[in-house]
């Protein structure tokens, strides 16, 4: 039985934001030096309009930033100037995660991930304090005030969780406030935020204690992934997936928004599992699951940054498959996954959308145009469910009304399916080879096109008619060509 919806072209639009195009995520600062890192994401922002870029350890270690040689403070500035004058090259800003510990400052030897970055308080909070004052007075010489202070300082990185800090809340709050005092003794038109934390943690109490203390909070960030609450501890995704309702991260995002009011929020890292090495990444289903998600969370947060933009990431080990479940938007050769692709498509919906009743719980349809150009109208569509629920093909017919004096010229779609924008399968059928050859990524980035093709449409008195078929964890992007009649 098909499911018909309606949408009238003439009611109100409400305005579509697209926070998700805000930040995107990538792995560590080193990478980001890297050139296959800069290519890929110069790429992301022709193609997807990424505004900024947030990564884990700039103060690390491995970047020099600041380290004790010969019982001497040494800074050294020029790695982080290389990241952020390459970002200004292609029109992107960072949020700048602070962290992790440099180990002059570091009061243990706790330490994360494969590059060890330490997750202890300073021993001294004033000599860190004289560190992030030091770095960021250097960017405003570099950079002028007027750039960075549309940067973000964001404050460490899931302080919540023991992986990622060992000071525990009030040792984190300690932070923050040493922080944001030197961050706003260079200027007060910088942006300092946080709590950074896993899992819409510590909102309260942060804000609580900032308001306690008169502490500065120019936005707040937190994150959140569709699997955070489901499931047995150690159990594995799709099982944390089969228990979370399709609206948990429009719940989590309206929990936190109650909490934040106006204040700017930004989730600085969802994706649809927070499993690093999940096949999930790399099929249809997370790109069907990813725009359901951005969508139903558009009217709610500033930023929606999305872990991660590649898959040129190395927190475990550095990979060497072409499809291994990654993060990332892009792999390892610059390859698009159908998530890349469906982010392409929400990218062009346009500015406004328009209200349509949705009928069935797995189908979702929005309708959207840019106020600039009418003439076009952008229908994107998805027929999703989590693992292991119920989901079976099924038929949407729409019906267009509220274009007098207009008739459709055109109508196309593209779709992103088990058989569509699927390089993964591709891949599969060359026989999974781990190292690809110059043409055989060619084949790939090919195979990972979405095809647009003409579908048929009936229109009678003002009313357009057009049937689309969606097979199970699927998307299709409609476009609707108007002229006068």
């Amino acid at each position: 039985m098909a499911i018909e919806l309606s949408c009238n072209l003439a009611d109100t639009a409400t305005p579509l934001h697209h926070p998700w195009r805000n930040c995107v995520g990538s792995c560590h600062a080193p990478v980001t030096l890297r050139a296959d890192w800069q290519a890929q994401l110069k790429q992301a922002k022709a193609d997807l309009d990424f505004r900024y870029v947030r990564f884990h350890g700039i103060l690390s270690d491995d970047m020099g930033t600041l380290i004790c040689q010969d019982e001497k403070s040494l800074y050294s500035f020029f790695n982080t100037d290389q990241i952020f004058d390459f970002l200004r090259t292609i029109d992107m800003r960072p949020v700048v995660e602070l962290s992790f510990m440099p180990a002059t400052l570091a009061s243990g030897g706790n330490t994360v991930f494969r590059y060890r970055g330490n997750i202890t308080p300073p021993k001294d909070y004033a000599q860190w304090g004289e560190l992030i004052r030091k770095l960021v007075a250097h960017w405003v010489d570099r950079y002028g005030i007027e750039e960075v202070a549309q940067w973000y300082f964001e404050v460490w990185n899931e302080p919540n969780l023991d992986a990622f800090w060992t000071g525990g809340q009030e040792g984190y709050f300690k932070l923050y406030q040493t922080t944001a005092d030197a961050i706003k003794s260079v200027d007060q038109r910088l942006r300092v935020g946080g709590p950074a934390t896993a899992g819409n943690a510590w909102l309260e109490d942060f804000l609580s204690f900032c308001k306690g203390t008169d502490l500065p909070v120019d936005f707040v960030s937190t994150h959140y992934y569709p699997t955070d609450a489901f499931g047995q501890i150690g159990s594995d995704t799709v099982t944390q997936l089969e228990h979370a309702s399709l609206d948990v991260m429009r719940t989590r995002a309206l929990t936190a928004k109650h909490l934040t009011g106006d204040m700017p929020l930004l989730y600085t890292e969802w994706n649809i599992t927070s499993n690093p090495r999940d096949p999930m990444h790399d099929h249809a289903m997370a790109a069907a699951l990813a725009v359901r998600i951005c969508m139903e969370v558009d009217d709610l947060v500033t930023a929606y940054s999305y872990w991660t933009f590649t898959d040129i990431f190395e927190e475990n080990y550095f990979p060497s498959m072409p499809f291994h479940g990654g993060f990332g938007l892009l792999n390892l050769h610059g390859i698009a996954k159908p998530v890349y692709r469906a982010f392409e498509m929400m990218n062009s919906l346009g500015d406004q959308q328009f209200p349509v009743q949705q009928a069935v719980q797995n189908v979702a349809v929005w309708i959207a145009e840019e106020k600039a150009d009418v003439t076009k109208t952008n229908i994107l569509c998805i027929n999703q469910a989590m693992p292991l629920r119920p989901i079976a093909t099924e038929i949407v017919q729409l019906h267009l009304t509220g274009r007098p004096g207009k008739q459709v010229r055109k109508v196309t779609i593209s779709r992103i399916d088990e058989e569509n924008c699927n390089p993964e399968l591709h891949w599969e059928r060359m026989g999974q080879p781990e190292y690809l050859s110059h043409a055989q990524v060619e084949q790939l980035k090919a195979a990972s096109v979405p095809m647009e093709k003409i579908l048929p449409f009936a229109a009678s008195a003002n009313t357009v008619a057009i049937d689309v078929e969606l097979p199970p964890q699927s998307l299709a992007l409609l476009r609707v060509e108007w002229e006068v009649a």
